[in-house]
């Protein structure tokens, strides 16, 4: 909490004694039982975390980027997967907030907000994952209408959730022909894919979501026709931010299971804590997570602040959390020996749960082609 406000230390706390409480007991059984928790998330939107960037008129906690990454890395403690779909259900409520006309605005965001109804954020294609722009889905204007067809892949909270904002193509090529379209569960065309099995993030389903001759009010359209892309890309912004700050909760509460197993494990007669090797490397594991939360909480400031560079510094952050707080958690894991190997150990969890997020809100591939592209620009 170094550095941070008198509010932002008590919004700290909240969500580390929610995480603590609500979370952590239950974090196993929603992982062996692939239980997407509801009634704890709507728990923690009365404490304002199902809008927390979104504006208090609509229902929103009206709170800083900087704020969100602190409570997002604080809930992640907790339950690394399940504050991960709260992050992109954050994501998707602020992007109806800033794009959505009042009517709009006032429509989706309250129930949302109080998590009454939940959301999922639909860009990857089978065929289109980090190359965005070539997406397939199609909207054909009929009249007062959008009839959509295509099919999105890898969708976080898919078939379970209320609310889709969904990219598709109602112009030419590329991505000036994206457009940006919100979907209700129950719309004549709207189905859903199998449950997918995934190694980790297993507290929330994720299913394909298909549209077939889908019939949507152009009412539902956020912003302009053509402007999709745009507002797909800023909301990933602060996507990136948000899954980075996920992945410190994982990373510090594994430095934490870490020190714990060091100081009560034996062997060759000795607490494993009296071992220099294994003390230098939980001392490099806490520096590279105070380093990691440093440059997300930079990156957060900067897209709050609406700076020139905060593109970049959210891209820079997002690889480099992501990829240091896997690096951490796994070296917790093997400070456990074969103990970090049982599910009976909540490590090998927060190993499974943070892998995908050098994957999602773009690749860390993708984070680096982004950073290179503006170092080489000038």
């Amino acid at each position: 909490s170094t550095g941070l406000t008198e509010d932002q230390k008590e919004f700290q706390k909240v969500a580390l004694d929610f995480a603590a409480k609500e979370m952590a007991p239950y974090m196993a059984e929603w992982d062996e039982k692939e239980i997407f928790p509801v009634e704890t998330m709507r728990k923690a939107a009365q404490l304002g975390f199902g809008g927390i960037y979104v504006k208090p008129d609509v229902g929103g906690s009206g709170l800083s980027r900087l704020d969100t990454s602190i409570i997002f890395e604080a809930l992640s403690t907790g339950c690394t997967s399940t504050t991960a779909y709260m992050s992109i259900h954050n994501m998707c409520v602020w992007m109806i907030d800033t794009f959505g006309n009042e009517e709009q605005r006032r429509r989706f965001c309250p129930s949302l907000c109080s998590m009454e109804k939940f959301a999922s954020y639909c860009l990857t294609e089978p065929g289109s994952g980090s190359d965005a722009a070539s997406l397939l889905t199609s909207a054909q204007r009929k009249g007062d209408t959008y009839v959509l067809n295509g099919s999105k892949a890898f969708i976080s909270g898919g078939g379970d959730t209320d609310v889709y904002v969904v990219m598709c193509r109602t112009g030419g090529p590329g991505p000036k022909g994206i457009s940006c379209l919100v979907l209700e569960k129950g719309m004549p065309g709207l189905s859903f894919g199998k449950k997918e099995k995934k190694v980790g993030w297993n507290s929330q389903p994720t299913r394909a979501v298909i549209f077939e001759d889908c019939v949507v009010p152009a009412g539902n359209r956020l912003g302009a026709e053509g402007q999709g892309f745009s507002i797909a890309m800023q909301g990933l912004n602060g996507g990136r931010i948000n899954i980075a700050s996920c992945s410190l909760g994982a990373a510090h509460a594994s430095v934490l299971l870490a020190q714990e197993h060091l100081t009560v494990r034996k062997q060759f007669g000795e607490p494993l804590a009296n071992n220099q090797y294994l003390q230098f490397r939980l001392a490099e594991m806490a520096t590279r997570l105070v380093a990691a939360r440093l440059m997300v909480r930079n990156a957060a400031r900067a897209l709050q602040d609406g700076r020139e560079d905060a593109a970049v510094l959210c891209s820079m952050a997002k690889l480099f959390a992501t990829d240091e707080c896997f690096g951490i958690c796994n070296q917790a894991l093997q400070m456990h020996g074969g103990y970090g190997y049982l599910k009976d150990y909540a490590v090998q969890q927060f190993v499974r749960d943070i892998r995908v997020h050098q994957i999602l809100e773009g690749t860390n591939e993708v984070m680096r082609m982004i950073v290179a592209r503006n170092l080489l620009q000038g």
